[in-house]
């Protein structure tokens, strides 16, 4: 099969096409991929926005309204609850934030690539979790520090980052200690004119993982449908424009065995063409050549 120039020049041009193909699949994946990392952040970075912005406002709004005064807004005297272990604690805001803050938080939650969505002031200090983390006490420490993480300071190296954060839509890679990786997307609060913590929302990785396999699948099918079809098209192609060399090739054989009466016509203005001339001069050479020798 491959003695033949047409599945040669096939093969050839296929794998030529197949690494282009390849080379454009990669490049395009990659670009799609960061497009969707950008675009997984930059919804991250709004959430957080947005939930700083709302929280300010409602703790300024329940010192206006005489809830408590501005000094108890910034409380930092954490009252220990007892028998937790990881410890909890009360402040002088804490219960109100329970009642006023908590079905805001849950609505972000909605989005399903958002883990939590907390104000944390700046010791890392977490007065009201997401509903789905505030789950009854079991007694069981493992289970109780995935189900029940509300009241507790977070100070290790990205929860304080997070807490102290100053800029919009600070960015981190966040390892939580119930052993799930994330990004971890801060905003600060600012409660009358001051940092009174930071708005944290935790993004899922594996979400973003799960749509770039998506994504991966997508291309992959569409890049071997059009390798598939192209792969086709070119070995018809190259069958067909070859056709007329096979059919110069079978007269050639017959002139090789002495049959020199089929005249060869030229049908294009190619390279194929300039053999078939060739070929009908050669043959007209043969055919005088052998009438002679028939005449004496």
């Amino acid at each position: 099969m491959f003695r033949k120039i047409s599945v040669k020049v096939a093969v050839f041009v296929n794998i030529v096409l197949f690494v282009v193909i390849a080379s454009g699949a990669i490049l395009l994946v990659n670009k799609q991929y960061a497009s969707l990392d950008n675009k997984y952040k930059e919804q991250g970075k709004y959430v957080s926005a947005v939930g700083a912005k709302a929280i300010g406002r409602i703790i300024d709004e329940a010192i206006d309204n005489g809830v408590f005064p501005v000094k108890d807004a910034f409380d930092t005297e954490y009252s220990i609850i007892p028998n937790f272990d990881p410890p909890k604690y009360h402040t002088k805001y804490d219960s109100y934030l329970d009642k006023a803050i908590l079905n805001f938080q849950d609505e972000m939650l909605k989005n399903t690539n958002i883990i939590f969505a907390i104000a944390v002031d700046k010791n890392g200090y977490l007065p009201t979790h997401n509903s789905k983390f505030q789950q009854p006490i079991t007694g069981d420490k493992e289970k109780d520090k995935v189900g029940n993480r509300t009241k507790r300071i977070f100070s290790d190296p990205v929860g304080l980052a997070a807490a102290r954060n100053s800029q919009e839509g600070f960015v981190q890679v966040y390892k939580r200690d119930t052993g799930e990786t994330m990004w971890d997307i801060s905003t600060p609060i600012m409660v009358k004119g001051k940092q009174w913590g930071n708005f944290r929302v935790g993004l899922s990785i594996t979400s973003l993982q799960d749509a770039k396999d998506e994504l991966l699948v997508q291309l992959s099918g569409i890049m071997i449908m059009i390798l598939l079809i192209s792969v086709v098209a070119i070995m018809f192609t190259v069958k067909t424009i070859l056709k007329p060399l096979t059919v110069l090739t079978e007269i050639a054989a017959k002139m090789a065995d002495g049959d020199v009466e089929q005249v060869i016509e030229a049908t294009s203005h190619d390279e194929i063409g300039d053999l078939a001339e060739i070929l009908e001069r050669l043959r007209i050479s043969m055919k005088s050549a052998m009438d002679r020798l028939s005449r004496r």
